[in-house]
């Protein structure tokens, strides 16, 4: 039997994670990108700061995040060949974890890491399972969203809910995104953003950790993009969100909420406006038939209380093979849902690339449009 670690998304343009949270350093290599797109550091640093723990509701591990582009950039332009990013790790404590070792933190991957790689993973940290990991991939994000962007392509991501709490939902694409990925603690209402912090603060008091709900927005993705059934925008989209490990619920829409609704309510009516194909509502985000409509795209993510906490909680050693109680000690976040929201963002621009690059070439990715397949709307 071949064991092995999967760690590359992507078909046209991928993205393969490497690394470890106590290791030398994290990185990521992208593949795929067509030559001559300028790589836009300043935004890279936007999404690094916003993922980058900063305040008291998050983890007190701090890391510069000092990122290094090895190859497939050259005078601050994308040359075509594989681009290589390290981050190196410098902020570690790896003795908080020596003696728990064995011991299966809940709802972490301790136990089943040692049960796939017969315990010689390493368990630091949570290893190559850690959030850290995901330094990289935000800072490779900023690289697809600098392609992006200058297609007339923006994505952003907020808070929508946590502890009762809520923001309210996207009603104004796509001038709300500026709004939202100019703040550190991404919110639309700054009241409600100033309570979801206050329960946030109460939780970690009581040494405890608390979940909520993003919401985020792709806007200028044109109509055609996606395939239906196994390959369908929503699927694909669905697969690449779920490898961030704090996401356990995708809804694309109305998603669940088209369970309460009728036809006469869930349907998106279509309209002719200015020349183009539009919808008179989005309670579909964007998708029919798992292609995309031209609509903003939109979805919201379930994001997990973070599994690290102080309280007491029964658990196994997975290696004496006996029932034991821990506290989880160390440098974790009372909440994960604020600084998941870069994340989202980069493994979208990611998902939205690739897509692109299958139904155009990957050209496009630099050329834009003009001169592909895009289909010309009559009327």
């Amino acid at each position: 039997m071949v064991i092995c670690m999967k760690n590359t998304f992507g078909q046209s343009v991928s993205l393969t994670l490497f690394g470890e949270s106590h290791g030398e350093a994290v990185g990521a290599v992208i593949d795929g990108m067509a030559p001559g797109i300028e790589i836009d550091n300043t935004l890279i640093e936007r999404l690094a700061s916003k993922r980058r723990p900063a305040g008291l509701i998050d983890t007190a591990r701090r890391e510069n995040d000092d990122y290094r582009i090895l190859s497939g950039v050259r005078n601050g332009m994308t040359t075509g060949t594989p681009i290589a990013i390290v981050i190196p790790n410098k902020d570690t404590r790896s003795a908080d974890y020596e003696s728990t070792r064995g011991s299966a933190r809940p709802s972490h991957a301790d136990y089943t890491a040692y049960v796939k790689y017969h315990g010689y993973e390493d368990y630091r940290g949570g290893g190559h399972f850690s959030g850290r990991i995901t330094a990289a991939l935000t800072v490779a994000g900023g690289i697809f969203l600098s392609a992006l962007n200058k297609l007339g392509i923006e994505i952003g991501t907020h808070i929508l809910s946590c502890a009762g709490i809520c923001d309210r939902s996207f009603a104004s694409l796509p001038e709300e995104l500026a709004d939202v990925n100019g703040q550190s603690f991404p919110v639309l209402d700054p009241e409600q953003g100033e309570k979801m912090i206050s329960a946030i603060l109460e939780a970690k008091s009581l040494g405890d950790s608390i979940g909520g709900k993003v919401q985020t927005a792709v806007c200028g993705v044109p109509a055609g993009v996606g395939e239906p059934w196994f390959d369908s925008l929503e699927g694909v989209l669905s697969h690449a969100l779920f490898s961030i490990g704090g996401i356990k619920g995708v809804e694309f829409g109305a998603g669940f909420g088209f369970c309460d609704m009728r036809g006469s309510e869930a349907n998106d009516s279509f309209a002719c406006k200015n020349g183009r194909i539009t919808t008179l509502s989005n309670n579909n985000g964007g998708i029919n038939g798992g292609i995309s409509n031209g609509m903003p795209i939109v979805f919201n993510c379930a994001v997990k209380p973070t599994p690290s906490i102080s309280i007491s909680q029964e658990t196994v050693d997975f290696i004496k093979n006996e029932n034991t109680v821990m506290s989880i000690k160390g440098r974790h976040d009372p909440a994960i849902f604020k600084r998941i929201c870069p994340v989202i963002d980069s493994v979208t621009a990611l998902t939205v690339c690739d897509m692109l690059a299958q139904r155009y070439g990957t050209d496009v990715l630099k050329n834009g449009f003009a001169g592909t397949a895009e289909p010309k709307q009559k009327g």
